[in-house]
């Protein structure tokens, strides 16, 4: 089994490897329910396909959603710095800043985002701004897995995020749209991958984000493949520390006739405790990607990101992401018996 290495030096970008679909990405989410503003940013770097992919999503406390995804060029993979979008390290694994400036589209139904198209064109654009300074409240999940020489563990098939790593954060700063500026003070959850990437590579999985205060808070996942193999895995933050999941589940009621998720069920178990979360999506946006495989298929992969109320059985609420990814088979997403 592959030992995991992370180092200060990683929370930067990574020399670029010869694969076309390589990918290095960062992704930062916050929520402030006091206020009932949040939002989610992602910049995720394709050098040797020459752009960047750059998405923006506010969710705004009426329930619009303001949104942005964009593909600006880039030749290197010297930051994440694209589309006016920028993460910035500034004390590794303890202090990192992200901004955007630049339109979004505003959504009073999100679920518009289905046609992309249509959405961008019906729905009006208005100028954004976002500062927010993020500090880690826990230690670091994940990490490279590298042999016994330190050297990084290549695998075959096209992959999706080799190194990967996880923190539970804390984020202050404003979230500006239009003439309404709301101040933010929230958790959330950042993450760090590269290596080659193709969205289609997961047949399904779900991503949950849980934050419960400085103290508690949770991610669990669940993912399956064509074959129906089904696996678990995440963490738990209690007293300053990550447990990690050793089992999973999670329950999902979908409503209406594009079959989203509404509300979970999720049980996780740790060596030391289980824990019941039940979830109820806020605000849900669905994304998508399309590509065509080698053989010529042309494949669609759907990714709702819900904003989440969730509910411990022990009274706790705290909020985060539910992100869904299927590929899409006649209508329908893969994992939905799942």
């Amino acid at each position: 089994m592959a030992k995991v290495r992370l180092e200060p030096h990683d929370e930067y970008t990574h020399p670029v490897e010869e694969a076309e679909n390589f990918n290095e990405s960062m992704y930062f989410n916050v929520y402030d329910p006091a206020r009932r503003v949040g939002g989610f940013f992602r910049l995720g770097n394709r050098p040797n396909e020459g752009y960047a992919e750059m998405t923006c999503c506010l969710y705004l406390p009426d329930g619009r959603v303001g949104f942005m995804f964009g593909r600006p060029p880039i030749e290197h993979n010297d930051a994440f710095d694209a589309g006016g979008m920028r993460f910035e390290t500034v004390t590794p694994f303890e202090r990192l800043n992200v901004s955007y400036e630049g339109k979004v589209c505003v959504l009073s139904d999100p679920l518009e985002m289905a046609d992309p198209k249509q959405a961008f064109t019906s729905n009006p654009h208005e100028p954004a701004r976002v500062e927010l300074a993020y500090r880690g409240v826990s230690p670091m999940y994940g990490g490279e897995p590298v042999d016994d020489d330190g050297n990084p563990v290549q695998h075959e098939g096209s992959g999706f995020a080799r190194a990967h790593y996880e923190q539970h954060v804390a984020a202050e700063g404003t979230i500006t749209v239009g003439d309404e500026t709301w101040a933010v003070d929230g958790y959330g959850l950042r993450d760090h991958s590269w290596g080659p990437r193709f969205w289609q590579a997961p047949w399904w999985y779900r991503w949950l984000t849980m934050n419960f205060g400085e103290d508690f808070g949770m991610m669990v996942t669940t993912s399956g493949t064509r074959e129906g193999e089904v696996r678990a895995s995440g963490m738990v933050l209690v007293d300053g520390r990550y447990d990690l999941i050793r089992e999973a589940t999670i329950e999902t009621e979908w409503t209406g006739p594009d079959l989203y998720h509404q509300k979970l069920r999720v049980f996780a178990r740790t060596d030391d405790a289980e824990y019941h979360v039940d979830g109820q999506v806020i605000t849900l946006i669905p994304l998508r990607n399309r590509r065509t495989s080698p053989e010529g298929e042309q494949l669609l992969t759907r990714i709702s990101e819900g904003m989440t109320e969730w509910r411990t059985s022990d009274g706790r609420v705290g909020y985060g992401l539910s992100e869904y990814l299927d590929q899409i088979i006649d209508g329908r997403p893969v994992g939905i018996d799942h």
